[in-house]
């Protein structure tokens, strides 16, 4: 093999490592925004499992006035972990409209008054939804 054969071969062998590297960086990108989806739609789901709490202990209140506190405090971590998670606009303005539904919960039991949780439980839905990858 000659001289010029080998460098050819060199060249060609760069030339193939390198478009297999730019072909693998919107793989790995796209790999990434799935994962972000998931992450999203594995806290949402948390979330909602929070909500049930929250109802439950809305309904609870004489009982235990603590477990409504509980449960909005678990929603507003998870509702960090989504803001942490995710750049994604719709998922954004979800997470603000369930914080505030939550916000107004809590001061409805901070106030003793019952608080209605349907604000929260249809922002809890909407941000499934809008976490749901597909």
């Amino acid at each position: 093999m000659s001289l010029s054969q080998v460098s050819r071969r060199r060249a060609g062998t760069a030339a193939a490592a390198a478009a297999a590297a730019a072909l693998a960086v919107p793989v790995l990108a796209g790999c990434s925004a799935v994962d972000r989806a998931l992450d999203c739609a594995g806290t949402a789901s948390a979330v909602a499992r929070s909500v049930d709490d929250l109802q439950q202990a809305v309904s609870d209140a004489g009982e235990d006035p603590t477990r409504a506190d509980q449960a909005l405090d678990r929603i507003d971590k998870n509702l960090s972990k989504i803001d942490k998670e995710t750049d994604d606009g719709d998922v954004g303005k979800s997470v603000s409209r369930l914080r505030e539904a939550v916000d107004s919960v809590r001061t409805d039991v901070e106030a003793g008054r019952t608080p209605s949780t349907k604000p929260v439980v249809e922002a809890a839905d909407e941000l499934t939804k809008v976490c749901t990858p597909g």
